[in-house]
């Protein structure tokens, strides 16, 4: 026998005292119930795990639960029609189980605010029946001390609970869901362990924790966007901030204001697969900028997991072959709809569900680059196009028999090809966040226009520092909105969620 396993049964299990579900009319109270027992009970498996890893017997199960938090309304009034959220639709009772409420502080008040004000009733705090796996107990980034014969003689998932992959998935967001009968309906689009999933994959993906992320995030797929956007954040930084409070790098290396140097010198010696560069403002109201590389596969990965924060929109930019013999490399193109052949979303999100485009992201962008460029008008066009972007999942596309493709691309209007736009968009639509994308043609392969060396070189110092503003100024624009307005009601299915 195991000498460190008491003669107690297997099945016996140590939690936390129960409970009591609690009644608030206040979000900010809500809220803090919600932390304080979120973190009674991972420090209760911490603590735990602690003491079993320095040799202390094994005397019983430990578990713990989430917190969760829920409604029950009895009317069918009507809302404030304009909202794409912060309401439901139907009597019934409604719940979400939490996770990381300090992190997600700002967004838990004004959801459950929204509601109190829709609907006029209170929420309730109570424990779930979700446990929380230990994983996740100790959160993003712990570094765990444990002696390697800990757990020989038992394996850990006989003590705690693991992540369970069988009910971590998209079906609330998917909109396939159907609660079983009695069991209440989902009050957001992603459970806590589908959350904790994702900041966990966020911190290895990008280096940088799920704290310093923005409300608005803009993907690229060089890198050389992102030199030009670190370097014009360590600009802010040394000079004049701009009420930004901080740029974080790989590593959650951190540049304060008033330095043109971070706070410590931890550069990470090799870049994870999509890093990310955060500059950030009060409220998380600044930009985040993620190199997701080359291909829909990364594009699908990055947007699965920066979903779970609800940031208020995401903008695709980057380069893309052009496909018609009128554009000129260095020309623009805005998306106004995405011609899909990424294969990646086909089982999330069918081929046949139309990406619409939002109108305003597209105002924001097209004045964006009015702005930037300093054409207007008209005269708009002699450098921008607007029109279908496709998206295609095989980069050597030229080798193989051009003339499928070819001729898909042209029934579809298509103006430009990547490997990432359509991904974001319909990711962006299927997790009701805003999205919009905005290429610079660098080459045009059905013409035989592909850059030589030197002047691959000039055009992207010419071009992608002008890009980059284009971007920055349209987030800037989008910011300035009401996120009410932003938060498009076309995005939204007939049974929804009331969290945004």
């Amino acid at each position: 026998m195991n000498k460190r396993i008491s003669l107690l049964s297997p099945l016996d299990t140590s939690s936390p005292p129960p409970f009591q579900p609690q009644s608030f009319d206040d979000p900010a109270k809500a809220v803090e119930t919600l932390t304080a027992l979120y973190e009674r009970n991972t420090a209760f498996l911490i603590q735990n795990f602690a003491e079993l890893a320095q040799g202390a017997p094994i005397s019983s199960r430990y578990r713990a639960f989430y917190p969760q938090v829920s409604i029950e309304t009895t009317s069918f009034g009507h809302v404030d029609s304009r909202l794409s959220y912060g309401h439901v639709t139907a009597p019934g009772i409604y719940t979400t189980t939490v996770t990381r409420p300090k992190l997600f502080k700002h967004y838990l008040n004004e959801q459950l605010a929204l509601l109190m004000k829709s609907h006029n009733i209170p929420v309730i705090v109570s424990e779930s029946t979700t446990p929380i796996p230990l994983h996740f107990a100790f959160g993003e980034g712990a570094h765990v001390e444990a002696s390697t014969t800990a757990f020989v003689d038992i394996p850990m998932r006989d003590i705690f609970d693991t992540p369970d992959l069988n009910t971590t998935d998209d079906e609330i967001a998917n909109g396939e869901y159907i609660p079983p009968p009695g069991e209440p309906s989902p009050l957001a689009p992603f459970t806590a362990q589908r959350i904790d999933y994702s900041l966990a994959r966020l911190s290895h993906y990008t280096a940088t924790h799920a704290e310093h992320f923005q409300n608005f995030v803009l993907f690229t797929n060089y890198q050389f966007y992102i030199d030009e956007f670190c370097s014009w954040a360590r600009k802010l930084m040394a000079e004049d901030s701009d009420g930004y409070t901080a740029f974080v790098e790989p590593g959650n290396v951190v540049t304060l204001p008033g330095s043109n140097a971070p706070e410590t010198d931890a550069a990470l010696a090799r870049l994870p697969q999509m890093p990310a560069y955060h500059l950030k403002k009060k409220g998380h109201a600044g930009i985040t900028m993620i190199n997701i590389g080359v291909g829909p596969s990364n594009a699908k990965t990055i947007t699965d997991h920066v979903a779970v924060l609800r940031p208020h929109a995401w903008l695709m930019l980057g380069h893309c072959a052009g496909l018609r013999n009128s554009q000129r490399l260095g020309d623009y193109v805005l998306a106004h709809a995405y011609m899909r052949e990424d294969h990646v979303l086909d089982d999330d999100l069918p081929i046949w569900v139309p990406i619409p485009a939002l109108a305003e992201v597209q105002v924001a962008l097209e004045a964006a680059v009015a702005e930037i460029t300093g054409y207007e008008g008209f005269e708009l066009k002699r450098i921008m196009r607007t029109g279908t972007v496709g998206t295609i999942d095989n980069r050597n596309w030229e080798l193989r028999d051009q003339r499928g493709p070819v001729k898909r691309l042209s029934q579809a209007r298509a103006i430009a090809l990547d490997m990432e736009s359509a991904t974001i968009a319909a990711n962006g639509f299927r997790f009701r966040v805003p999205y919009g994308t905005l290429l610079c043609v660098s080459d045009k392969p059905l013409h035989g226009e592909l850059k030589l060396p030197g002047m691959a070189t000039a055009f992207y110092r010419t071009q992608v520092n002008q890009h980059l503003q284009i971007g920055i100024r349209a987030v800037q624009k989008l910011a300035a909105m009401p996120k009410e307005a932003l938060h498009s009601r076309k995005l939204r299915s007939f049974f929804e969620t009331a969290f945004q």
